[in-house]
């Protein structure tokens, strides 16, 4: 699939499409999930439709941090007090013989994260014990060849801690950086120097980590145009492999942390666009790929080649070159997608606890996919990690006749091909470059739920 690195920034369309909308790392989405159906069947759902065969990803979700960052909307505990992890880790060691049982099947391990909160908030001890009961119960691979990734903060990692995380099976990091400007990160509560981030940077290069990713916000409080190009000319400057650059979603009411934040410092909506634009710019100047919505790579990174050659994928953890893969995630608020099922774990820590110690499984709500469900989990799919789709490979995977069954969405194709942000070849739906950064609105017209719903209802604006 050849598809090349540009983006048209038209400030109109922009604002005429920019209303709030999911970010489809799953569809159904999250709002779908429903706590009336019984573990047992989600489950039981989930293995029937499963292919036992295919390889796994896993994920565990550690929830500690040491500090609070007021900008943060992850499910989190803050506390300094690092006993607090045993108890927890103890009842993840649980769910982690109880998921194994369902679906390990010997099936090996081509993916593995860990995510937070802060995953170095545990020890290094208890980081090994956790990577050798996983190693115990599911078909980890031991020749360095899987996709194993954590997340860390800089200000949560010795050389020592990157040293153990090598030895026992890590290849790949993500660094949250944010910012780089001092005001902005005490604003945030987030003080953490460039030098710790380039330390960590260059000691994981040099322990061999295949990859590295880096986090940043735009938004944020004390923001400008130029502090941020600063920002982005020292990141460039360290030269990731990936990067996320998230746009900060302002919702005190909803998140507690963010009422530390004075609404007064956030940059305008005028000034959060024109960051994006002179952010986009840079990258792409600095040769890294758009990816799509928050992403970006370098050319030979695995995450550029699978969207070249047309194998890219999307799930909970985001854009993934592991669309074979189910995904197994265990720990407080994780979210699994087994075959056409997916479900999520107690958000609450003491209700996680509370569940697995009673009944070994910590499954809160889910949602079984109907026919109509996957044939649109592909549409988007498609669109959302390649802009483009194949209407005669839907056509020919599902049986349909594609305008036929989409017969109600063609008039806001049309619209889309009037306003330039998609164009017709021939069987294919092509994203056009000014459609890209558009393209969460792009996909919300092949979902059937947004129309049941107020659009709005617990999602971020697109830009």
């Amino acid at each position: 699939m050849s598809l090349d690195n540009t983006i048209t920034w038209d400030l109109d369309l922009i604002k005429r499409y920019d209303l709030s909308g999911p970010r489809y790392t799953s569809y159904p989405t999250a709002i779908q999930f429903d706590a009336a159906l019984s573990e047992t069947q989600l489950v039981a759902d989930g293995q029937l439709t499963t292919d036992k065969n295919a390889p796994l990803s896993l994920y565990v979700h550690i929830p500690f941090c040491a500090h609070v960052c007021y900008f943060c909307a992850c499910n989190k505990v803050i506390t300094r007090n690092r006993k607090k992890a045993q108890p927890y880790l103890d009842t993840l060691f649980k769910e982690i013989e109880q998921v194994a049982k369902w679906y390990s099947e010997n099936r090996i391990v081509n993916q593995l994260h860990w995510g937070g909160g802060t995953p170095t908030f545990i020890s290094d001890e208890q980081m090994t014990e956790l990577m050798n009961k996983l190693k115990q119960e599911f078909n980890l691979l031991d020749d360095d060849s899987g996709d194993y990734s954590i997340e860390i903060d800089p200000r949560e990692a010795s050389l020592e801690t990157l040293k153990t995380l090598r030895s026992i099976g890590f290849n790949r990091i993500s660094l949250g950086v944010q910012d780089v400007n001092p005001a902005v990160q005490k604003a945030v509560n987030r003080i953490q120097s460039t030098e710790q981030t380039a330390g960590i940077l260059t000691a994981a290069r040099e322990l061999g980590f295949k990859s590295i990713n880096m986090d940043l916000i735009y938004g944020l409080p004390h923001q400008t145009l130029e502090s941020f190009n600063e920002t982005l000319d020292v990141v460039i400057d360290l030269s990731p492999d990936r990067l996320s650059v998230f746009n900060y979603a302002h919702m005190p009411d909803r998140f507690r942390s963010q009422k530390h934040i004075n609404g007064e410092d956030l940059p305008s909506p005028e000034v959060k666009l024109a960051i994006l634009e002179s952010t986009i710019n840079k990258l792409l100047t600095a040769e890294y790929v758009y990816i799509g919505m928050d992403h970006f790579a370098k050319p030979d990174d695995e995450l550029a080649l699978a969207q070249k050659s047309g194998h890219l994928h999307r799930n909970f953890q985001g854009y993934t070159t592991h669309s074979d893969c189910d995904l197994v995630a265990m720990g407080v608020s994780a979210i699994s997608q087994i075959g056409n099922v997916y479900y999520q774990n107690e958000h609450d820590i003491t209700a996680y606890t509370d569940a697995v110690e009673s009944r070994s499984s910590a499954i809160r709500r889910g949602v079984k996919l109907n026919t109509d469900d996957c044939i649109r989990r592909t549409v988007i799919t498609q669109l959302i990690c390649h802009f483009e789709l194949d209407t005669q490979l839907i056509e020919s995977k599902f049986s349909i006749d594609f305008k036929e069954y989409f017969a109600t969405e063609q008039v806001e194709i049309q619209r889309f091909i009037e306003d330039g942000l998609v164009q017709i070849d021939g069987q294919r739906i092509i994203v056009t470059a000014a459609g890209r950064l558009l393209i969460r609105r792009i996909c919300m017209a092949f979902d059937q739920y947004i129309p049941k719903q107020q659009p709005t209802q617990g999602f971020s604006r697109i830009i």
